[in-house]
């Protein structure tokens, strides 16, 4: 099961303050979840991957569910009853405000802040995933399953029309959905993998705007990798 550590520092990390807002994600294989927990997960995964390109953010499902549960917090309580008809008065107003403070508690971490998911730039983590590849270490900082989810993300920020934007709502860019498409085929994915054949919707995505001059570069990249690592 994914942990979110908050304010833990490493053997190679330093801070100024105690690590004071360091926010990282840990996989435990020793504890799977509950039956509950792995099914929440599911769902709010599916619900994501379904409404992508409406909500191109994760509101932070899975932390908030950590955090609450960790804080004694039931977020079934903040569910809206549609169907009520509520009179707005001081005692309405107020009970509002309260269940928004008690929520917002809630999801607050034990050092203070607030966690986030930053999805910024679309081409740092593959410019990772390359520089990994290329050093040949790739296999050793990354396990399976940090893998399986950097594919996960890369699917999920794809646009609708097969490339990658420089950021989660960007318009699709040659830069970045050149990185991605090479990171996802770095990562073991096929040319025709993918949830709603995403890698041959990139490609083609890739081939309309780069023509003929993108494709060579494309290859004389993997041939430049496979020359680094002694594979050509």
């Amino acid at each position: 099961m994914w942990k979110l550590k908050i304010a833990e520092g490493g053997p190679w990390l330093t801070s100024g303050n105690n690590h004071v807002g360091r926010e990282t994600w840990d996989f435990d294989q020793n504890d799977a979840g509950s039956s509950e927990e792995r099914d929440a997960l599911d769902a709010a995964r599916a619900e994501f991957q379904k409404n992508r390109f409406r909500t191109r953010h994760s509101s932070d499902v899975l932390a908030r569910m950590q955090l609450a549960k960790k804080n004694n917090f039931s977020l079934d309580q903040q569910k809206p009853n549609d169907e009520a008809t509520v009179d707005i008065n001081v005692a309405t107003v107020s009970e509002a405000l309260r269940r928004a403070l008690g929520y917002f508690s809630a999801i607050q971490a034990h050092d203070g802040h607030w966690p986030g998911d930053f999805p910024g730039p679309l081409f740092t983590t593959a410019t990772m995933i390359i520089v990994l590849y290329v050093t040949e270490s790739l296999g050793t900082t990354l396990s399976s399953e940090h893998r399986k989810e950097i594919c996960r993300y890369l699917y999920n920020r794809q646009n609708i029309d097969g490339g990658w934007g420089l950021h989660a709502e960007g318009e699709s860019s040659m830069l970045s959905s050149a990185l991605n498409y090479t990171a996802l085929r770095l990562l073991g994915e096929g040319a025709d993998d993918g949830p709603d054949m995403s890698m041959p919707k990139a490609w083609k995505w890739i081939h309309d705007h780069g023509g003929a001059t993108m494709i060579p570069i494309l290859g004389k990249l993997w041939l430049y990798l496979g020359f680094l690592t002694g594979q050509v």
